[in-house]
């Protein structure tokens, strides 16, 4: 059996714009041990016409620890049954393509509406749960979460959870509490360094973190935050290891707990989206490797 221990995982969005087949060969050549999926990329792959085989041998020999996301996840009413067929494709795709787990994230995703519920505008979109109190949020999300793992277990499936950070549920304590309130052994945590930075979270609480209930680190950078609500599109616009983030202190946080599983770099740097992508999965393989395996 392979060691997976503090595996490094090349992210999708490193790679933005290109294929399924080329990140898979990308990972390869860099020896990244895995690929954090998207699934639109995955989606994408097949609907051109490729089969569940070719996909399988595609990513073969590749860890894929999670396929990304399902969104806005407290959706209620109507829009809940909306939610449940938008997870159990994400779960069809996840299983495809032999992850083990498929991410959740918190809502609003459009930062927009948060923008305008504080400044009490009127917003046509999707709002989320904004507006009631945290406790509220919290039983909502649960029961969602809950629903959702249920039918992810049907697949051999994990889910992981994200909260992020302009959206209500942004602090660890709030997520810690979403799954304990789930009541369920397929529901684990991820820890995004960004996401914990502007929600105000530190190294100092991640270190306190049970590393049973983590599955999966997002090494991540930013710019200055000076409080608010943040902005990823220009938060996050930093190369990796050039914003203001101690990485270090972070990653040996995460590592205080006990965790050694895996550990992706997400990016949102514009810049080398549209630079050499070998060059820019290269040189994050080796920053996580300094930072993960001195």
């Amino acid at each position: 059996m392979t060691d997976r221990t503090n595996s490094l995982i090349l992210h999708t969005t490193v790679t933005k714009y290109s294929t399924l087949a080329m990140d898979a060969e990308l990972a390869r050549e860099i020896a990244f041990d895995g690929i954090e999926l998207s699934a639109s990329k995955v989606g994408n792959y097949l609907e051109a016409g490729y089969s569940k085989e070719e996909l399988r041998q595609t990513l073969m020999g590749l860890n894929i620890p999670t396929l990304g996301f399902v969104t806005d996840i407290e959706r209620t009413g109507e829009a809940f049954d909306e939610l449940v067929k938008e997870a159990e494709l994400h779960f069809e795709l996840a299983a495809a393509a032999g992850a083990t787990a498929v991410q959740l994230i918190t809502g609003p995703i459009q930062v927009d509406a948060v923008r305008a519920y504080m400044s009490k505008t009127g917003f046509a979109g999707y709002s989320g749960l904004l507006g009631l109190d945290i406790a509220e949020q919290i039983k909502i999300t649960a029961s969602n979460v809950a629903a959702l793992a249920d039918r992810a277990q049907h697949f051999g499936l994990l889910v992981n959870f994200e909260a992020l950070g302009w959206t209500p549920l942004n602090k660890l304590e709030h997520q810690l509490e979403v799954i304990e309130r789930t009541g369920r052994d397929n529901v684990r945590l991820i820890v995004d360094f960004w996401h914990c930075y502007v929600s105000g979270d530190t190294p100092e609480q991640v270190a306190k973190l049970p590393a049973g209930l983590i599955y999966g680190i997002h090494v991540c950078d930013s710019r200055q935050f000076a409080g608010g609500i943040p902005d990823e599109s220009v938060l996050r616009n930093v190369s990796t290891g050039e914003g203001v983030l101690d990485l270090q202190e972070w990653v040996d946080a995460v590592k205080a707990t006990g965790y050694a599983d895996w550990w992706s770099c997400e990016l949102f740097s514009k810049r080398d989206w549209q630079g050499n992508s070998r060059s820019v999965a290269g040189k994050l393989h080796d920053l996580m490797g300094r930072l993960i395996r001195p």
